[in-house]
């Protein structure tokens, strides 16, 4: 295990970036949303945008979107089928991993799928052997060939588009159609909170804003970077329980962090396993919600780790 950690760190740095990828050639709608996003979450820095109110939605935004949107649903359900839940919960948290702004969930899983094939190879999207902000957030935003929808969504998420649901999302108004309504959802959350609690228009205006940059921008900013930091972080920082072949970590910052995910070498180790953490001292929250809706009966075959 020792040499194989060793190995991993002594490659890292010396990878080319994937064929495919034009660094050159921008991909302006992700340059733009993630930029925009980035400078709507600083309205949070503005005393006129805080609020109480606003901080605790943000917070449990986090583990809503966060925790059970991107990591339950996307990464362990949809992408490695460790549980089955029915159809009506499954796309419930669907729409909640698409108001984490991170892509429609066929290509959020084509991309990882990938990601596990080749991982730490050339062929990854995201390897910190080329370097560390190429994988957290470089990658996204610059034109990758060997990621166009149609030929990765043909190997890697035809499973994903055999549901009449998934392949709406891909059609680009409805996505936005859903992250735009719960902008209106939050705002109006908050100033109709106000305006119910006696409060004046200007109050409940200046609340209805806080609780969309709060629970919004801030919380998807947040998210992001907590996602990006399994991509960076876990692969370059951490110890290995298995030699899984890559440079794949176990990071507990990370793990607190993300609900669970920082755990990343056991994860490669048992890619379909829905358990990250390995005992108590590895908290999954993740696992927990998993396991939770085991016990009410909304999760079946719950792929548990074998080793």
């Amino acid at each position: 295990m020792a040499q194989s950690q060793q190995a991993g760190a002594a490659a890292i740095g010396r990878l080319a970036l994937p064929t495919g990828v034009d660094p050159r050639r921008l991909l302006w709608p992700y340059v733009i949303g993630v930029g925009l996003y980035h400078l709507l979450a600083l309205l949070a820095l503005l005393p006129w945008c805080f609020s109480w109110a606003g901080v605790v939605v943000g917070l449990l935004g986090i583990t809503v979107f966060g925790t059970l949107g991107i990591n339950l649903c996307f990464h362990r359900l949809l992408t490695h089928r460790g549980l089955s839940v029915p159809r009506w919960l499954e796309h419930g948290l669907v729409v909640l991993g698409v108001c984490a702004f991170q892509d429609t969930p066929a290509r959020w899983v084509a991309v990882h799928r990938r990601h596990h094939e080749h991982s730490d190879a050339q062929p990854d999207p995201h390897s910190p052997r080329v370097n560390l902000f190429w994988s957290h957030i470089g990658w996204m935003l610059v034109d990758n060939t060997e990621l166009a929808r149609l030929g990765i969504f043909e190997r890697y998420a035809k499973d994903i588009l055999r549901d009449p649901f998934y392949r709406a999302l891909e059609r680009g108004w409805r996505y936005a159609g859903i992250l735009l309504g719960s902008w209106v959802v939050f705002f109006l959350l908050g100033a109709l909170g106000a305006l119910a609690t006696g409060s004046d228009a200007a109050e409940a205006l200046r609340l209805g804003v806080s609780l969309l940059v709060w629970g919004v921008f801030l919380r998807t900013v947040a998210v992001w970077h907590i996602t990006w930091s399994v991509n960076s972080f876990s692969h370059r920082f951490g110890t290995q329980r298995f030699a899984t072949g890559d440079d794949s970590r176990n990071n507990l910052m990370v793990a607190l962090l993300s609900a669970g995910e920082g755990w990343h070498n056991n994860h490669h180790a048992e890619p379909r396993s829905a358990r990250h953490g390995r005992g108590w001292r590895e908290l999954d929250q993740t696992w927990a919600c998993i396991w939770l809706l085991e016990r009410l009966g909304l999760a079946r075959g719950v792929a548990r780790p074998r080793r």
